[in-house]
C-alpha cells in the first residue's frame, strides 16, 4: 500500500522554527527575570510593558504616549475598530485584503467599500471617485508592505497621495504593517506615519513576523487622544496584556538579537521567494503573479474559469495545503489563491509546486 504523501503547507503566514532565533530568545528570557522580574511578573497597565513602548516610540519617533502595546497586531486592530467604527461607517479596504481584518469589520457592520489593488499598491484612482460619489469614508485598512494576501508593496507617491485625500477629507488611515521588516530586495519606503503632518494615520505592526509567532506582541501608534481612548478599553478588556511576552521581546530588541535575526528571516525569505516563483515558471507557467520584495505571500491567478474549490481539494489530495483567493474577497477570486512560503524549505516548495501543477492539471482535464 503506498503512503501517503509528506504534508506541504503553503498556507500558513509564519516562519519556520530552522528561521526563529530560539536561542537568543532564550537568552532574552533570562535577562526579563533578571533584570526585571518585578516588571516582568506582574500585572502592569494596559498600556504595556514600559521600556518596550518606549524602544518603540524611539524607533517610530514618537511620544510613548501615541504608543500601545498589545497582544499582537490583530487585539491592536480590533481594539482600533472598536473605537472608531460603528454600524454603516464606510470603510476602504484593498481588494484582496487580510481575510481576518474582513470578518472583524463585516462583525461590526461597517459598510466595506472595496478598492482594487493593483501592483504598486491600491487604486488611488479608485478612491478619489468613491469620494467623488458622495461617500464619507470614516477609515481606510491599508497593508502597506508586502501585502497579506498579495506580496505587493504601496509605492511613495500613492503614500503621499492618499495622505493627502485623508486630510482633505478627514479619513483616518489604518497603516497595517506587520511585515515592513521583513524586506529582501529594492529599497525601503517612509511609512505614512512617519509623512503624516495632519494626525490622520494610525499605525500598527507585530513581533509575531520578525521574533516569533508565539510571542503575540503587536502595538499601535497614533494621535495621543485616539491611543488614551484605546487603553481604556484595553483597561476594561483585560487589564494588561502578556506583560512575560514583553519583556522578552523589550531584552530581545535591546540586545541586538532583533537586527540579527531579522537578517537571518529575511535571507531565507529571499531564497524561499525566489525558488517558488522559479518552481511556477516551471511547472506552472499559466499562473500569474508579480515576484515579490519581502513578505511571506505570493497571490496567484491561474486562468479564468479555474475552479478555486476544486483546486483547493486536488491540492489537498496530493498533501498541499494552499489558501483560495475567495477568502480575501468579498466577491470574486475563484482563479486565485495565495501562497505563503515563510515556513516551508526549498525542497519542499520544488516537492510542493510540482503536486500543485499536477493537480491544475487534473481539474483542467476534468473540466
Amino acid at each position: 500500500m503506498a503512503s501517503e504523501p509528506a504534508p506541504i503547507s503553503f498556507a500558513r503566514g509564519a516562519p519556520s522554527l530552522d528561521i526563529v532565533d530560539v536561542d537568543g530568545l532564550r537568552a532574552a528570557a533570562a535577562r526579563a527575570f533578571a533584570n526585571d522580574p518585578a516588571g516582568t511578573t506582574a500585572y502592569g497597565t494596559s498600556i504595556g510593558y514600559r521600556p518596550l513602548r518606549a524602544w518603540i516610540a524611539e524607533k517610530h519617533g514618537v511620544a510613548p504616549e501615541q504608543v500601545l502595546v498589545t497582544n499582537g497586531s490583530m487585539q491592536a486592530d480590533a481594539f482600533l475598530f472598536e473605537v472608531l467604527v460603528e454600524e454603516g461607517d464606510v470603510v476602504i479596504v484593498e481588494k484582496p485584503t487580510y481575510d481576518r481584518t474582513l470578518l472583524s469589520l463585516r462583525s461590526r457592520g461597517a459598510d466595506l467599500r472595496p478598492i482594487d489593488l493593483l501592483e504598486d499598491g491600491i487604486d488611488v484612482g479608485g478612491v478619489e471617485a468613491l469620494i467623488a460619489e458622495g461617500a464619507k469614508p470614516r477609515l481606510a485598512h491599508l497593508i502597506p508592505n508586502f501585502q497579506n494576501p498579495a506580496g505587493y508593496t504601496l509605492s511613495e507617491p500613492k503614500r503621499r497621495a492618499l495622505l493627502a485625500l485623508a486630510a482633505e477629507h478627514g479619513i483616518t488611515l489604518f497603516e497595517d504593517d506587520p511585515y515592513v521588516e521583513l524586506r529582501f530586495s529594492g529599497e525601503p519606503l517612509p511609512t505614512m506615519l512617519s509623512l503624516d503632518e495632519a494626525d490622520k494615520v494610525v499605525y500598527a505592526s507585530s513581533f509575531s513576523k520578525t521574533v516569533c509567532p508565539g510571542i503575540r506582541v503587536g502595538y499601535l501608534v497614533g494621535p495621543e487622544k485616539l491611543i488614551a481612548r484605546i487603553a481604556k478599553l484595553a483597561t476594561n478588556t483585560y487589564i494588561s496584556p502578556n506583560m512575560v511576552a514583553q519583556s522578552i521581546v523589550n531584552e530581545f530588541c535591546r540586545g541586538g538579537a532583533f537586527e540579527t535575526s531579522i537578517a537571518t528571516v529575511k535571507a531565507a525569505l529571499g531564497e524561499r521567494a525566489s525558488a517558488l516563483c522559479a518552481a511556477l515558471r516551471r511547472e506552472l507557467p499559466e499562473a500569474r503573479f508579480v515576484e515579490p520584495e519581502g513578505g511571506y505571500f505570493l497571490w496567484v491567478e491561474l486562468p479564468e474559469g479555474t475552479d478555486g474549490d476544486a483546486l483547493f481539494t486536488a491540492a489537498a489530495e496530493r498533501g498541499v495545503q494552499i489558501v483560495k483567493g475567495t477568502d480575501f474577497l468579498l466577491e470574486g477570486g475563484e482563479n486565485a489563491c495565495r501562497l505563503a512560503y515563510s515556513g516551508v524549505s526549498v525542497p519542499q516548495i520544488e516537492e510542493g509546486v510540482g503536486r500543485l501543477a499536477g493537480a491544475y492539471r487534473s481539474i483542467s482535464v476534468a473540466a
